[in-house]
């Protein structure tokens, strides 16, 4: 078991920082605005790549560019359930997700508003789903914005530091 954790860590350290933390940061804006987060969720994606941070400059490069990506990935993900929210639910990726997915999603983001979208984030299957439930509610883009943009910081920093942390611990 050690010698396999070594050999990621190892190969994760070794990847150039500027390919690992961009890489890192387009995993993470594809998973809410593509969903990819329901197949791979961006905390596993997040905390991988952290475990390569060596020094300040590559965590707050890795923080920023995670921060960048999800706030990206929500945005895209809030613009596609405004423009395209009823032909996706009653579409394949509708079936795909799942209608109790999609009615849990609905009931939070209607019963919570902007503390869900802030919340989701640091739900795993939630954060995928909900800034497209945002978008096809009556949620105004800037409130999605004023709530995503401080919880999207905050787990950015949390996860990047998590990891970078444990990795450091067990070196």
């Amino acid at each position: 078991m050690n010698e396999a954790l070594d050999t990621v860590l190892t190969f994760i350290q070794d990847m150039d920082p500027v390919l690992r933390t961009v890489l890192a940061g387009i995993a993470v804006m594809l998973e809410t605005s593509v969903l990819i987060g329901l197949l791979v969720p961006g905390d596993t994606i997040v905390l991988v790549a952290s475990t390569g941070v060596q020094g300040v400059l590559e965590y707050l490069s890795l923080a920023i560019l995670v921060i960048l990506g999800a706030l990206i990935g929500e945005s895209i993900g809030f613009a596609i359930g405004r423009f395209f929210g009823p032909r996706l639910r009653k579409g394949r990726l509708g079936q795909r997700l799942g209608h109790d997915r999609l009615e849990k999603a609905d009931r939070f983001v209607d019963r919570r508003g902007g503390l869900a979208v802030f919340i989701s984030r640091f739900l795993p299957v939630f954060h995928s789903v909900v800034p497209m439930v945002a978008g096809m509610s009556q949620m105004p883009y800037r409130r999605f914005m004023a709530w995503t943009a401080p919880a999207c910081t905050l787990w950015a920093f949390i996860y990047v530091s998590v990891g970078s942390g444990a990795a450091e611990t067990y070196r």
